[in-house]
C-alpha cells in the first residue's frame, strides 16, 4: 500500500469540500449561528439592549440609568415614541419610559408612573421587567425613608433626601447564600454557549460526512474509482484513501467548530489531549458510516437522504438537540446506543475537569464503532469497486 497515494486520494476530498462554497456555509457558518442562538437560550451572558427616555440630569433619573446599565445596554433617547418605535422594530429588547419631571416628583415625595415596553410574546420580558423593579424599588426605598424624616422631623423629603441616601449607602449589604439542593442538570460549566456547541459540534460533525457520503457514489458513477483500480494503485491504497477523505472532512470540520466557538464564545473544552483525542474518534466513527453509506447506496440521490435522515435521527436520540441530561429514562437509555451520547459525556467529563484517565470508556467505545464501522465499509466498498 502506499501512502502517499492515499493521502493525496484523501487530500483530493478535502479539497473538492472546500470548493463547494455552498456547502461550507452548511459545514462552517451555519453550526455557529446555531451555537450563537442556543448559547443565548442556555445563558451567554447576552445583555438586552435597552431604550431610556426622559433622563434630562442628574438626578434620579440618571441613578436610574446607571443602575439599570449594569445588566441592560443602555442608550438614551430623548422621546418615549422613539423608544417604542424601535423595540417595535426589534432594534430595542426593553423600553424604559420616564416622565420629564421624574426627578422633580421622587424629590418631593409624590408616586410616579414609569413605563415598560417590551415587544409581544417575549419569554424574557418577565425577568427584565424584575430589573427595572429592583432598581425602581431601590429608589423608592430612598425616598420613602426621607418622607419619613420630613413627617418626624419637619421640613420636606427633598430635605432628608441626602442624609437617606447617605445612610442607604453605609447600611450593610444584605447577605444571600443559595445553596443547591441535589444534583443539577447542568453544571455552571456547561451553561452559556458550551452546551450548544458540544451538541452542534457532534451533529454537524456527524451529519456532513453523512451527507458527503454521496461523493463516493458520484466517483463510482464517474468512473474516478474504476480508473483508479485501472491504475498501479493497489486496491488498498484506494480504500484507505477513501477513509482518510471521509475523516479529514469530519476532522476539518470538528477543528473549526472548537476553534471558532473558543474564540468567538469562550467555550472552553477541557483538557487538550482529551478533547482531541474524542475529536478524533468521533471523526473516525463519522468516516466509518459514511463510507458504509457509500458502499450501500445505489445513487448519489439515495445516498443524501439517508445521510440527512439517520444524521438528523441519530443526532436526536442521542441528545445533540435537546441535551440528553433532560431525557426520560427510556429515551436516555436509548441514547446510549449513539456515538453522539458517548462523545457528548466524554466533552461534559472533560468541561468540569475530567482529564484523559476518566474519559477512557468513552473514548473506547467510539473506536470501536469505528474499528467496526470502517471494517464493514472497507469490505462493502472493495466489492463495489470490483463489481
Amino acid at each position: 500500500m502506499s501512502l502517499s497515494r492515499a493521502l493525496a486520494i484523501a487530500r483530493a476530498n478535502l479539497v473538492r469540500l472546500l470548493r463547494d462554497r455552498l456547502g461550507l456555509f452548511f459545514i462552517l457558518v451555519l453550526p455557529i449561528i446555531i451555537i450563537f442562538v442556543t448559547g443565548l437560550q442556555f445563558g451567554g451572558g447576552f445583555e438586552p439592549r435597552a431604550g431610556i427616555s426622559g433622563v434630562s440630569g442628574d438626578g434620579f433619573d440618571a441613578e436610574l440609568a446607571d443602575a439599570l446599565s449594569e445588566s441592560w445596554e443602555v442608550t438614551l433617547y430623548e422621546s418615549g415614541a422613539e423608544v417604542r418605535d424601535r423595540v417595535a422594530d426589534g432594534r430595542l429588547e426593553v423600553g424604559v419610559l420616564l416622565p420629564a419631571d421624574y426627578d422633580e416628583q421622587l424629590s418631593a415625595g409624590a408616586s410616579v408612573a414609569v413605563g415598560y415596553v417590551a415587544p409581544q410574546n417575549d419569554d424574557a420580558a418577565i425577568a427584565r421587567q424584575q430589573v427595572l423593579d429592583a432598581a425602581v424599588a431601590q429608589q423608592a426605598a430612598v425616598v420613602r425613608a426621607a418622607a419619613f424624616a420630613a413627617d418626624e422631623a419637619g421640613g420636606e423629603p427633598a430635605d432628608h433626601l441626602d442624609a437617606a441616601e447617605a445612610l442607604q449607602t453605609d447600611l450593610p449589604p444584605l447577605a444571600v447564600t443559595v445553596t443547591t439542593v441535589g444534583e443539577t442538570f447542568f453544571p455552571e460549566e456547561l451553561l452559556g454557549f458550551a452546551l450548544g456547541a458540544q451538541g452542534q459540534l457532534v451533529l454537524f460533525t456527524f451529519l456532513t460526512s453523512l451527507t458527503g457520503a454521496s461523493q463516493l457514489i458520484l466517483s463510482r458513477q464517474l468512473g474516478v474509482s474504476r480508473r483508479m483500480v485501472s491504475t498501479p494503485t493497489t486496491m488498498p491504497t484506494i480504500l484507505v484513501g477513501e477513509a482518510l477523505g471521509r475523516f479529514a472532512v469530519a476532522l476539518f470540520q470538528a477543528i473549526f467548530i472548537v476553534g471558532a466557538t473558543a474564540l468567538l464564545f469562550g467555550v472552553t473544552w477541557g483538557d487538550p489531549l482529551g478533547a482531541t483525542l474524542v475529536v478524533i474518534a468521533f471523526s473516525l466513527v463519522s468516516a466509518g458510516v459514511a463510507m458504509l453509506i457509500g458502499a450501500v447506496a445505489n445513487n448519489a440521490e439515495q445516498a443524501s437522504s439517508i445521510g440527512v435522515f439517520a444524521g438528523l435521527g441519530i443526532a436526536a436520540i442521542g441528545g445533540s438537540m435537546v441535551p440528553p441530561e433532560i431525557f426520560p429514562e427510556p429515551m436516555a437509555t436509548l441514547s446510549w446506543l449513539t456515538p453522539h451520547r458517548w462523545a457528548l459525556d466524554a466533552f461534559r467529563d472533560l468541561v468540569v475537569g475530567a482529564g484523559v484517565p476518566d474519559i477512557v470508556l468513552q473514548i473506547g467505545v467510539l473506536l470501536a464503532m469505528a474499528v467496526v464501522l470502517l471494517g464493514l465499509a472497507t469490505w462493502r466498498l472493495r466489492v463495489a469497486l470490483t463489481r
